[in-house]
């Protein structure tokens, strides 16, 4: 059995223009504790992750900690956004229709055809091994509906607030057999 844990980011300074580089908070630092509280006891073989900086500095303690590289991978970015992308009224339009999006922004389908793209991989590099996979929101949430078409938008929104968040999901060779949500610390998420 292949054992992925996805590590949805800590909080992130929201007022931080660009995304890629957005750090955590002081408070979003403090809060990656829990991350390697929860793994330390695991058999973890390897880390990858989004290149985001915010998704990184949640993970880099624990990578260490393992004496692990990050291996990072474009596919595990985040949904780009464009003007106004980020409101709640945009959220269901995009989740109504996953190939809805903003001008400048990408579509749920395609966030998560890049995202399943990396896994698929991941999978199949790793097989019967323990995998930490860090990761954002909207990314996290394309995974998710990916194995189960009935998560929603009123499922994004209930993890919207959760950071970090840990997630396991568990494969025979490709094939999704248990998922298990771990723990989340809740922070307010902030539009912008």
């Amino acid at each position: 059995m292949t054992k992925v844990y996805f590590v949805r980011h800590a909080q992130p300074k929201h007022d931080w223009k660009d995304d890629r580089t957005r750090p955590l908070t002081e408070e979003g630092k403090k809060d990656s504790a829990i991350v390697l509280e929860f793994l330390k006891d695991k058999k973890i073989d390897t880390f990858y992750c989004s290149p985001y900086k915010r998704s990184l500095d949640t993970i880099v303690d624990t990578a260490a900690f393992f004496d692990k590289e990050i291996i990072t991978d474009e596919r595990l970015r985040e949904r780009e956004k464009g003007l106004d992308g980020n409101n709640h009224g945009m959220f269901q339009k995009r989740w109504d229709d996953h190939d809805y999006h903003e001008e400048g922004g990408e579509s749920l389908a395609m966030v998560q055809k890049r995202n399943m793209e990396a896994l698929n991989a991941i999978l199949s590099e790793n097989i019967d091994k323990e995998i930490v996979v860090g990761t954002h929101g909207t990314a996290l949430s394309t995974i998710l509906n990916f194995y189960d078409s009935d998560f929603a938008c009123e499922d994004f929104l209930r993890i919207i607030d959760w950071m970090p968040y840990i997630i396991e999901l568990d494969f025979e060779d490709n094939e999704l057999v248990a998922k298990q949500e771990h723990c989340y610390i809740e922070k307010e998420f902030k539009v912008n």
